[in-house]
C-alpha cells in the first residue's frame, strides 16, 4: 500500500513592506541628507543685511562724490586714481601692515604658550585662566581710556614707574612708542581670546601621543616641539587669520589714545577712513579707502589659508 506524499502549497510571496508614512504622506527617511535651508535663512538674512548690503553700498560710493548731505554724484575712477597717488594712504597702509606684524609677533607666542599651559586639568590653572580672561569682557573704549590715563606723562602711573623700568614717561609722544603702545593695548585685550582658541586645540590632542613620547624618553620641550606644535598648526592658522583681520581694523584704541598722532605716526587705514569721511566730509573717498581695506584684509587671509594648507585640513587625531 503506497502512501501519497503530502503535497504542500508553495508559500505565498510576502508583499513588499511599504515604507511607513509620516506627516504629509512622505516616507520616513526620505529627507535624509537634504539640507534644511529654512534653518539657515535667518543667519543668511542677518549676514546680507549687515555685511553684504553695507559692503555693496561702500563699493558703490567709492565711485561717487558725496559730502554726506547732498545726493551722491558719479565720479568714475577719480577716487581710485587719487587713492593710488595719495601719500597719506600709502603711509597709512604701511603703518597698518606694520601694526599687524607687531601684533601677530607679540600675541601669537604668548597666547600659544598660555593656551597650552591652561589646557592642563589642575584647578589652579582653571582659576588663573578665568582671571586672565577678564580683559576680554571689557569694552575696547574702556580699556583705551584706562591705558590713556595710566600713560599720561604728567599725571599717569608711567610718570612714577617709567624711570625705574627704563621707559620714557612720554612714550606716547614718540612715533615708535605710540605704535608699540597701540599694539600692546590691543594684545592685552584680545590675547585671552586667542589663548582660549589654543586651549581648546591643545585639549583635543590625544593623550596617548604624550604617553608614547614619555616612554621613548622625550622631555617636555621635545614633546612641545614634536607633538604639540604640529598638532596645533591649523589652530595657529585660525588664530592668525582672526588676529590679522582684527589688527587691520583697529580703530577705537587709536581714536582714544593717539588720535593718529604724534603727527600721523599712528594714522592707520581705519583712522584715515574716519578722518576723511567725518572730518573732511569726503565720504566718497572714505568709501574707497574702506573698500581697499576690505580687499587687503581678505587677500591676506586667503593667502594665509592657501599656503598653510588650512583649506584641505583634515583631522590629525589618532584614528580619525
Amino acid at each position: 500500500m503506497s502512501t501519497t506524499p503530502l503535497v504542500t502549497k508553495p508559500a505565498q510571496a510576502t508583499k513588499a513592506a511599504r515604507p511607513v508614512k509620516r506627516g504629509g504622506g512622505r516616507a520616513a527617511g526620505s529627507n535624509v541628507g537634504r539640507p534644511h535651508v529654512g534653518w539657515a535663512l535667518p543667519g543668511l538674512l542677518f549676514f546680507a543685511v549687515f555685511a553684504i548690503v553695507p559692503l555693496g553700498l561702500a563699493v558703490y560710493l567709492s565711485f561717487c562724490k558725496w559730502d554726506g548731505l547732498n545726493s551722491p554724484t558719479a565720479a568714475g575712477l577719480d577716487n581710485w586714481t587719487r587713492l593710488f597717488k595719495d601719500h597719506d594712504f600709502g603711509q597709512a597702509a604701511w603703518l597698518s601692515l606694520l601694526l599687524t606684524v607687531i601684533s601677530w609677533a607679540f600675541q601669537t607666542p604668548v597666547a600659544l604658550l598660555l593656551g597650552v599651559w591652561a589646557a592642563g586639568r589642575q584647578r589652579s590653572r582653571a582659576v588663573l585662566s578665568a582671571i586672565f580672561f577678564v580683559p576680554l569682557l571689557l569694552s575696547t573704549t574702556a580699556i583705551a581710556i584706562l591705558f590713556h590715563a595710566l600713560l599720561d606723562p604728567n599725571f599717569g602711573v608711567i610718570k612714577e614707574i617709567g624711570p625705574w623700568i627704563g621707559v620714557d614717561p612720554n612714550v606716547m609722544g614718540t612715533s615708535t612708542g605710540a605704535l608699540l603702545v597701540v599694539a600692546f593695548v590691543g594684545g592685552w585685550q584680545f590675547m585671552p581670546f586667542h589663548t582660549l582658541i589654543y586651549q581648546g586645540g591643545a585639549r583635543q590632542i590625544p593623550e596617548v601621543l604624550y604617553q608614547a613620547a614619555s616612554i621613548d624618553g622625550a622631555g617636555m620641550l621635545r614633546q612641545f616641539f614634536h607633538i604639540t606644535l604640529p598638532q596645533l598648526r591649523h589652530t595657529v592658522t585660525t588664530s592668525s587669520v582672526l588676529m590679522i583681520v582684527g589688527s587691520l581694523t583697529y580703530f577705537d584704541t587709536v581714536l582714544i589714545m593717539t588720535k593718529g598722532g604724534p603727527g600721523t605716526d599712528t594714522t592707520i587705514l581705519p583712522y584715515l577712513m574716519y578722518r576723511t569721511g567725518f572730518q573732511t566730509y569726503d565720504l566718497g573717498y572714505a568709501a574707497a579707502i574702506a573698500t581697499a581695506l576690505v580687499v587687503v584684509a581678505t587677500s591676506i587671509s586667503l593667502i594665509l589659508v592657501r599656503f598653510s594648507g588650512f583649506g584641505t585640513m583634515r583631522s590629525t587625531r589618532e584614528g580619525m
